[in-house]
């Protein structure tokens, strides 16, 4: 597994393949800003995961099937990781009544952050594991916690007045009041104003941040190799935005995914610390965690919740509105 992190030609195909992705998706298919329907996301969900199982096939092609299975193990845990971090998103775009038609161009532009913050903090952690072994047991507690905590807190609602980034952010940056289609600033009386979409990506930005700090240790938990490492994180973020839409119409049923995903968090973690005791393979790893996600869904699917709801942040969306007083009621 040396010699693909340390091929200096894998990184730069797979970062050019990832940049003309990213303008293709921008300059062509998204040039226009539009509402993108379940429909189109569906397509783009196909793209991305069709493109992911390539890749793993190029992997088995030149380093054989431990290579491919670490990668697709990688990616299964980010993919369900993505899954939780929309349920965030969710409840940032509803309070912020963020026009539908700009949703799209606010998870591009956190997804460019996303990958740039992906990539700092993989190349801090190799660089850590590399020199201090114990670092690992401390990402392994680390996932431990999470995902105890993850099962037994509650579920909550985003509250933008309270939020500790929203209120930093009024105070920083000259903010306007209201949405100007899908411009991040304007120019008001000669003084240039950020918008509320400027103020929602920065949320996600930070939301992004916060899942990075437990999805980057869990990938080491299943492969020290960086390349695989970041290869299976960005695959997992280039899909997330057309997860997001096809996913956030009905996101809320899945409601036990929380709890398998607190599980895959925990048998991580435990990897992690017992790695010196006993060894799990990585094809058992993989069917473990497939398993634990099939289940969960499943079990959302059979027994559905009876008092709630699913939250959706407007499918028409608004042109314009406001960032204050924007509280969605239930």
């Amino acid at each position: 597994m040396i010699g693909i992190a340390t091929n200096v030609w894998f990184w730069v195909i797979f970062i050019a393949f990832v940049l003309a992705m990213l303008a293709l998706d921008l300059g062509i298919f998204h040039r226009k800003v539009h509402v993108v329907h379940p429909k189109e996301a569906s397509l783009w969900v196909t793209v991305w995961v069709a493109l992911a199982l390539a890749f793993a096939g190029g992997l088995f092609a030149i380093y054989g099937h431990h290579a491919a299975l670490t990668f697709l193990t990688g990616y299964v845990i980010e993919e369900s990781l993505s899954i939780d971090n929309i349920f965030v998103m969710v409840l940032i775009f509803e309070y912020f009544k963020v026009p539908a038609v700009c949703q799209h161009r606010v998870l591009f532009y956190g997804i460019l952050g996303a990958l740039v913050m992906r990539g700092l903090f993989i190349g801090v952690g190799t660089a850590l594991l590399t020199r201090f072994h114990w670092v690992i047991y401390v990402f392994g507690a680390m996932l431990i916690v999470t995902g105890i905590r993850m099962a037994l807190k509650q579920d909550e609602e985003f509250d933008g007045e309270a939020n500790p980034i929203v209120r930093g952010a009024r105070r920083i940056i000259p903010l306007s009041g209201e949405y100007h289609g899908k411009h991040f600033f304007v120019v008001q009386n000669g003084r240039k104003l950020a918008t509320p979409l400027f103020l929602v990506l920065v949320l996600v930005e930070v939301t992004d941040l916060v899942f990075a700090i437990d999805s980057i240790p869990a990938i080491f938990g299943v492969t020290r190799d960086p390349f695989i490492v970041f290869t299976s994180n960005i695959f997992a973020i280039l899909g997330l935005r057309s997860l997001y839409f096809l996913l956030a119409a009905v996101v809320d049923r899945f409601y036990l995914l929380k709890y398998g995903i607190a599980v895959i968090l925990t048998f991580v973690g435990v990897k992690m610390l017992g790695e010196n005791w006993f060894h799990i393979e990585t094809l058992p790893s993989l069917a473990i965690i497939i398993g634990v996600l099939g289940v969960s869904i499943a079990a959302s699917l059979i027994w559905p919740q009876r008092d709630k709801g699913p939250r959706f942040a407007r499918a028409g969306g608004e042109k314009t509105g406001s960032m204050f007083g924007s509280r969605t009621k239930r």
